[in-house]
């Protein structure tokens, strides 16, 4: 089954990914495929039902060093030395194997599948004892071998040896730069001032940038300086030995940790399956071989608190679904929570619902959703969504999940509905279980008259002209289209006749005869030397206005006195212009508006429910 990207599952995915805590596990559910049988499908949800049960039991699985143990492996598999640091992050992933062991031993009882996971990790004491050992606060301990111990005190010797030397030379303060020795090139030197490099005898091993500093090793340190080296050499090539030796241990036991590896980056992934579905609130649900889609209080994942939760049932008493109602009324939120419950389910993961939840196990899930609109391939929205629907009807099995939004739209109504009846015929007939959106009334009549289909609506508040987002089962929703243009002050006379027009189909079809009108071009403030906000003087008043347009005959309209009177235009003259007064974002719309009015304007547009309310009390004052 292939999962469409318009499900959003992939934004399920990201979210649990965060959880998964080892590089291997991110991997290996990147590449988790949908189930691909009832019996696997089954299994996942068990798995993670377990682990939530782990989980609520206050338990944490020990998965120490997880996280990098596929690319430390795959280094040792390849022939690299691991780094001090590297072995102690594999010790504690190597030691973490019987302590996993012990936990899903002890609650064998929550978890019995999970525990089988674990009857296998094998135990590798002598290497993480050696690497314990041997390794310490991310350095290796001189005392865990005999030849490293014994240069070490060497190297400690010299270095003593070496600042005895040094405490001669820095009592010289006032030719150095700095009263310490500095290691310059693995050699230990003196910071000298440059006008006094020729008080030392010695080598230069380095000038500073800006050439006021000589790094000079004195020639009494030259061959401590050197047999320092040899030894730091001789140190570094018995650690390496020593690097060597701890992944040689662990190459030699790949076969068995690949094994350990392999069942660990599964529990990493069922576990943060657990997580994410206890961080949502999610219960288990049923999955069936009956091709039966139940929604129990489903609340959209993705959508937290704020989801209204989602009531459904197909494939007991019918197996179609028309959904019917109002733009922006939820209608598409609906497919989207089907199609991502589905998708979830067949990954072992379960949103949050009241428990009687039961998904059918599915071999195809389909949607058309959005705009289809190609300009790569020269599409129309309407000719995207058949070249999508054509490949959803080649698809011609049982055992899935159809889901289409707004069917048979962008094209003729008529045409559309026909064929839109035509097209959800065909796949009830091939077996699919479908839930279909759409506004038009012949599609609604066809699931009311057809036995296996059945209609829902989505739930709108006529008061407040807002969608409740709740799916109402076996109603025909309404587009709500007169009554939302009554309350945006169309005429009653034009809702009237719409009104009449929809149920008589008798339409206006006379020609009424106009009077010819006198051809002139109405003069434009491109034309003129006025333009919209500039101020102006009435000259027959002595009074100040601001300019709003040219009106025909010579007469213009300006703003005096908060009201608009119209004058000719010989009676004004220019005081200062608009782009002097404003700034070029300005909306100059406002000035011929009072305040109250402009807000109450901007409050309509944008949706404010108190200024809906405020229409609402004004029409009722009217009538």
């Amino acid at each position: 089954m292939k999962i469409p990207q318009a499900a959003e599952f992939e934004q399920i995915k990201a979210q649990v990914k965060q959880k998964i805590i080892s590089d291997y596990g991110q991997t290996l559910f990147a590449q988790e495929r949908p189930a691909a049988s009832y019996e696997t499908a089954n299994k996942r949800m068990e798995e993670t039902k377990e682990a939530i049960a782990i989980l609520a039991a206050g338990h944490a699985v020990p998965f120490m060093g997880l996280q990098h143990a596929q690319l430390y492996t795959d280094k040792i598999e390849k022939g690299f030395i691991l780094t001090p640091h590297e072995l102690v992050a594999y010790g504690d992933f190597l030691r973490s194997f019987p302590r996993i062991k012990q936990l899903f031993t002890k609650n064998r009882s929550l978890a019995p599948k999970l525990a089988r996971y674990v009857e296998e990790l094998s135990e590798f004491s002598s290497i993480t004892a050696q690497i314990a050992q041997t390794i310490r606060h991310q350095r290796i301990d001189p005392e865990a071998n005999r030849h490293l111990r014994k240069i070490v005190r060497q190297i400690d010797q010299l270095e003593s040896d070496m600042k005895k030397v040094f405490l001669k030379f820095l009592s010289q303060s006032k030719f150095l730069q700095d009263n310490r020795m500095i290691r310059k090139n693995e050699r230990y030197t003196l910071p000298v001032r440059a006008e006094w490099q020729h008080q030392f005898k010695g080598s230069i091993i380095e000038r500073s940038n800006k050439g006021s500093t000589v790094f000079i090793e004195p020639d009494a340190v030259a061959r401590l300086n050197d047999r320092l080296i040899l030894a730091e050499g001789e140190k570094t090539a018995i650690e390496y030995q020593i690097l060597a030796e701890l992944t040689g241990m662990i190459a030699e036991e790949l076969p068995a940790i690949y094994q350990c590896l392999d069942c660990l980056a599964v529990l990493d992934v069922i576990f943060a399956k657990g997580k994410f579905c206890r961080e949502i609130k999610g219960t288990p649900v049923e999955i069936n071989q009956n091709e039966r889609l139940v929604l129990d209080h489903v609340k959209h994942p993705l959508l937290g608190d704020a989801a209204v939760p989602l009531d459904l049932s197909l494939g007991i008493d019918t197996r179609c679904m028309v959904i019917t109602g109002p733009n922006a009324g939820g209608k598409t939120v609906v497919l989207k929570t089907v199609a991502l419950v589905c998708a979830m389910a067949h990954h072992g993961l379960f949103p949050a619902h009241h428990g009687q939840s039961s998904i059918p196990f599915l071999k195809g899930l389909s949607m058309d959703i959005g705009d289809q609109q190609s300009l790569a391939n020269a599409l129309s929205t309407f000719s995207g969504h058949m070249a999508n629907i054509a490949e959803i009807l080649a698809d011609n099995q049982r055992n899935r999940v159809v889901l289409l939004d707004e069917i048979g739209s962008g094209t003729e109504p008529n045409e559309g509905a026909a064929l839109a009846i035509a097209i959800m015929d065909a796949l009830y007939r091939s077996g699919a279980l479908l839930i279909a959106t759409t506004h038009y009334g012949e599609i609604k009549q066809y699931a009311v008259d057809h036995p296996d289909f059945q209609t829902a609506a989505m739930a709108f508040d006529p008061e407040t002209l807002t969608p409740k987002y709740r799916l109402l089962v076996n109603q025909v929703g309404e587009s709500n289209a007169f009554w939302i243009a009554e309350k945006m002050q169309i005429p009653q006379t034009i809702v009237a006749h719409a009104a009449a027009y929809l149920s008589t189909k008798d339409y206006p079809l006379d020609k009424k005869t106009f009077a010819l009108l006198k051809e002139s071009r109405p003069k434009s403030e491109s034309d003129g030397k006025f333009a919209k906000g500039d101020q102006v003087l009435a000259t027959d008043r002595g009074e100040k206005g601001i300019f709003y347009q040219y009106a025909d005959n010579g007469q213009v309209q300006v703003w005096i006195n908060e009201r608009m009177e119209v004058m000719a235009e010989k009676r004004i003259q220019l005081l200062i212009k608009q782009e002097e007064l404003y700034p070029a974002e300005y909306d100059l719309d406002q000035l011929f508006v009072d305040h109250q009015t402009y807000k109450f304007n901007k409050d309509i547009l944008r949706g404010s429910k108190k200024a809906y309310k405020q229409l609402r009390k004004q029409a009722k004052e009217r009538e």
